[in-house]
């Protein structure tokens, strides 16, 4: 008996293991602007939705970080839902505080840029299967505005 269970167990994980599942990436990350709360940025993730039916989306979890430091985290809940059998476009808006942004006046004042990791968790609920994680990870810099382009 224990064998048939076992049997079951490894054809239900097989099965499951090759069923298609949503693919995410960040497609952009782009400064937006600064205003009394600190610099905003915007990601662009571009989810894909393999499935004849739309399936909702839990939350977006994010951490920006620099230089091993985190800048800023959040969590946007219950941003909408993937289009069925289509691609949807989530905007992600993080906003680093001013006073973060001076702790990081060494690395700004070398280049002025900020080098960064933005990960994302992107969480929604598959039927079925209950939540499911995809975790997105982009590395790059934010070059920030001169004197010149914010006064201009």
């Amino acid at each position: 008996m224990s064998e048939l269970l076992e049997k079951a167990k490894n054809y239900i994980a097989e099965k499951v293991g090759n069923f298609p599942k949503p693919e995410a990436s960040i497609t952009d990350v782009d400064v937006k602007g600064l205003n009394s709360d600190g610099m905003k940025y915007l990601a662009k993730v571009s989810v894909k939705n393999p499935y004849s039916t739309s399936i909702p989306i839990c939350e977006i979890n994010y951490t920006l970080k620099s230089s091993e430091r985190e800048i800023a985290s959040g969590t946007i809940p219950d941003p909408g839902s993937l289009k069925a059998s289509d691609i949807t476009l989530l905007d992600v808006p993080v906003t680093v505080a001013h006073s973060i942004l001076l702790s990081l006046a060494r690395d700004i004042g070398k280049d002025w840029d900020i080098d960064y990791q933005l990960d994302i968790y992107l969480i929604i609920d598959l039927p079925v299967f209950g939540n499911f994680t995809i975790p997105l990870s982009q590395k790059g810099e934010f070059k920030l505005p001169s004197f010149s382009d914010i006064f201009a």
